[in-house]
């Protein structure tokens, strides 16, 4: 079949197009080594990625690598170990997948060598300061062990940051035992202020802080050098220091640990530390504390070789608490009924009242007394036997009636009787406080005396009334003997 030509149209000729450039062909990952890689993160510092090209994965493995390092060095535990441990391995792992799973494969010897130099030096430099760690570890075990804290304090002071990323649990448990030697000494000076001073406050407070580092297992050596160090301080140069401080150590309730030892060290010094404080106490009168003193030696210590000194001790304490109780009491007498006459006390060290005569200390109205021989009377209660309370005179027994005149009063002739002097007593025998002898005496003497002088008072002159004797020394003295003589 033949077509007709058609002739050109109105229209312009069309241009060809122009050709297209080419695609760019998509990039091929280079060849890898797989266990260049695997090398080389095995460093732990990415360096397998960086051979690949992953420079983002290479800062992220090193930057993982220093956040878990640092928590090993911080929290010395092994799960952090552990944890780095299968960082490691991960790294290790990725690296060698990663390049394996490239198009292609290549060995480089260069990158082998250059990742196995670097990761056997970071792992040799782990090594070796892991095993240093060890050591380190070992000594501060070993002086801890011995009790000696300085020793261990040092030791521990050549620990660095390489041991603790290196061996971080294995010298970690070091840093307890430094805290625990600081205690220690903080505890041994209260213990040396509480022996100084003889405070059981610092006693109490030291022992605390031992009891707290006791807690902590392993510090038992460490304990007992500290104690020891104290208790080699007793007794100390003040007896009564000494006194308080084993008195704490014996009342201590037992802990069932070395701290119990401190009991046999009190049981050995006490006593001795008690009698001495009780005869320095009996040097400043201090009588009460001195008594009980040498009585906390006789309850607590009954077989002690000092026992006889302390039971001679308390007779001399009990003794002078009795004289300055009577003392006092005869101070405040100012008649038969205040003082010790209104409370009697007794003085163990009193003269005895036996057969013969003894000396009196004089109380409340004393104007027939102080006429008697002074080898009857004495104003010291400890040379008394007897203390005698005498209240004023009254009349006693009639002896004569008088009858007397006076042209200047309208009631003479006047009758006087004439009556001896009668004084009530109290006697009290001193050494028992107890009331002994006659109840009174009468005073005889002369009466009806040509010239009876006397003193009238008002308008009226009633007359002299009844009159004492007239007494003399001697009358005075043989109406007192029967009361200074059994």
């Amino acid at each position: 079949m033949t077509y007709p030509a058609y002739a050109p149209g109105p229209y312009p000729p069309q241009e060809p197009p122009e050709p297209s450039e080419p695609s760019e062909p998509s990039r091929i990952p280079a060849p890898g080594d797989p266990v260049a890689a695997a090398l080389g993160n095995a460093s732990l510092l990415g360096i397998g990625y960086l051979l690949l090209g992953h420079w983002r994965l290479a800062v992220f493995a090193a930057v993982g690598t220093a956040w878990l390092l640092n928590v090993v060095a911080s929290t010395a535990d092994t799960w952090a170990e552990i944890l780095l441990l299968l960082w490691w391995v991960t790294a290790t792992a990725h690296g060698w997948s990663l390049a394996r799973g490239r198009a292609e494969h290549v060995v480089r010897r260069g990158q082998r060598a250059g990742t196995l130099a670097l990761t056997l030096a970071v792992l040799l430099t782990a090594a070796l300061l892991r095993v240093d760690a060890y050591g380190v570890g070992g000594r501060v075990d070993e002086a801890r062990e011995g009790g000696d804290c300085e020793a261990a304090v040092a030791a521990q002071g050549e620990v660095w940051w390489g041991h603790r990323l290196a061996g971080a649990p294995v010298v970690g448990p070091g840093d307890a035992v430094v805290r625990a030697c600081h205690r220690l000494d903080r505890a041994a000076s209260t213990l040396a202020r509480a022996a100084r001073r003889g405070s059981a406050d610092d006693l109490e407070r030291g022992f605390g802080m031992l009891t707290g580092v006791l807690r902590e297992p392993g510090n038992e050596q460490t304990v007992r050098t500290v104690l020891d160090a104290f208790l080699g301080r007793l007794p100390t140069d003040d007896s009564c220091d000494t006194a308080v401080l084993t008195g704490w150590l014996r009342d201590r309730a037992p802990s069932r640990d070395v701290l119990d030892r401190s009991a046999d060290t009190a049981a050995r010094t006490e006593p001795a530390a008690l009698v001495g404080c009780g005869d320095h106490l009996m040097t400043e009168d201090a009588w009460q504390q001195a008594r009980a003193h040498y009585q906390r030696l006789l309850d607590g210590y009954p077989h002690d070789a000092r026992a006889g000194e302390a039971r001679g001790g308390v007779r001399k304490a009990t003794l002078a608490i009795e004289l300055a109780d009577v003392r006092q009491l005869v101070a405040n007498a100012s008649d038969a009924e205040s003082g010790y006459c209104a409370k009697p006390a007794k003085y163990g060290g009193a003269p005895a009242y036996r057969e013969g005569s003894h000396r009196a200390l004089f109380l409340g109205d004393t104007e027939y007394s102080d006429k008697l021989p002074s080898s009857w009377r004495t104003g010291d209660p400890a040379k008394a036997a007897l203390v005698v309370c005498a209240d004023p005179a009254e009349n006693g027994a009639a002896v004569e009636t008088c009858s007397y005149e006076n042209d200047k009063s309208a009631y003479f002739p006047h009758q006087v009787t004439f009556h001896k002097v009668r004084i009530p007593l109290k006697v009290y025998e001193l050494r028992t406080g107890k009331r002994v002898g006659p109840r009174s005496v009468q005073i005889g003497g002369g009466s009806c005396p040509e010239v009876l002088r006397y003193e009238y008072y008002g308008t009226y002159d009633y007359g002299p009334g009844d009159q004492f004797v007239s007494t003399a020394k001697s009358d005075v003295r043989d109406a007192f003997r029967p009361v200074v003589t059994r």
